[in-house]
């Protein structure tokens, strides 16, 4: 007689549900552990006269009694970070149990405590995985919304205090899409790097920002006879909109402003439900004149935005030079 497998698949989901909560339960408690080990060398050190110089005989010392019995885990590099830790997150209770280590080892490098706040919300808010996390802070999202927007503004929608009523309140300019693995200095035609996008699609969706989902690729469309092909469709469910996405190799032209407002209006008029918001179109390009963009749009658009992309990481200092540019912008208007 054999058994039932439909009775086999339940014991094996009992089984695998309860090998992934004992592996939670172990990340908790190591995490703890670590807090704990870091909030006592923290109090400890603090009674030192030379507290620079009693820290580092503190944690060497440590290190030497503890690492020969529990090996790299009293590292003086990882009790450096437990104390680090403690002193980041100071409250037990501010610690989410959905996080790991691995998680709180890379907020725990963050010097600003807004971004550290803006972390830990957009990573709870979208179930980020530890990796996930690492490279949304290695390509300097936060400082990629701030070009655009406030730091208020930022964090509230990381909090989920308000919708994004903008769509520059999510989508990034300028993009990172290192993970399509293309080389920087190589030219690409547009259906290549379409097809890098299609086959990188989550990270792409991640990239975006929030509440994206995909709905077509080379979307065909008849207007009088003639036949066009949008690039990328997606719909935001946050915006509550079609999003078109057309991409360009090459410096944006203002025919390809008036060719995406063209598909927007397409969609506005023939694909718009009327609960549903106006439609937003991205240009994804490598270059731009914010000039040409701004003189080739009306005055009040808030559906076409130029968005560059670059296929490598951006340095802080680049980050930092391109948001001096758009202060000057600013204090010129």
């Amino acid at each position: 007689m054999e058994l039932k497998k439909d009775l086999i698949q339940q014991i094996q989901t009992i089984i695998t549900n309860a090998q992934a909560k004992a592996i939670r339960s172990v990340d908790t408690e190591r995490m703890l552990m670590y807090w704990q080990i870091g909030k006592t060398i923290f109090e400890e050190e603090q009674q030192g006269n030379d507290r620079a110089e009693y820290g580092k005989f503190l944690l060497k010392s440590i290190s030497n009694t503890f690492q020969p019995q529990f090996g790299t885990g009293f590292s003086v590099r990882q009790l450096e970070m437990n104390r680090q830790f403690y002193r980041t997150f100071p409250n037990t209770n501010a610690l989410r149990s959905q996080f790991n280590w691995t998680h709180y080892r890379t907020l725990i490098r963050i010097d600003n405590q807004d971004k550290i706040e803006f972390y830990v919300a957009e990573t709870e808010k979208n179930n980020w995985s530890a990796r996930q996390l690492e490279r949304q802070v290695n390509s300097q999202l936060f400082e990629r919304l701030l070009l655009s927007n406030d730091v208020q503004a930022v964090l509230a929608v990381a909090r989920e205090e308000k919708l994004p009523t903008d769509a520059k309140e999510i989508i990034k300019d300028p993009m990172v899409l290192e993970f399509l693995g293309l080389r920087s200095e190589s030219a690409y035609y547009e259906k290549d790097f379409e097809a890098a996008i299609i086959t990188h699609l989550q990270e792409f969706i991640l990239e975006l920002g929030n509440g994206f989902s995909f709905v077509a690729r080379q979307k065909r469309i008849h207007i009088e006879g003639d036949e066009f092909f949008i690039d990328l469709v997606f719909y935001n469910r946050l915006l509550q909109c079609f999003v078109l996405i057309e991409i360009k190799t090459t410096k944006l032209t203002h025919q390809d402003i008036g060719q995406l407002q063209m598909y927007v209006n397409y969609y506005d008029r023939f694909e718009k439900q009327d609960f549903e918001n106006p439609t937003i179109g991205i240009l994804l390009c490598t270059d731009k004149n914010d000039a040409v963009v701004k003189i080739s749009l009306p005055e009040n658009n808030s559906t076409i935005i130029a968005s560059k992309y670059q296929l490598y990481l951006p340095t802080e200092q680049q980050l930092i030079d391109e948001v001096k540019k758009e202060i000057e912008k600013l204090d010129a208007n």
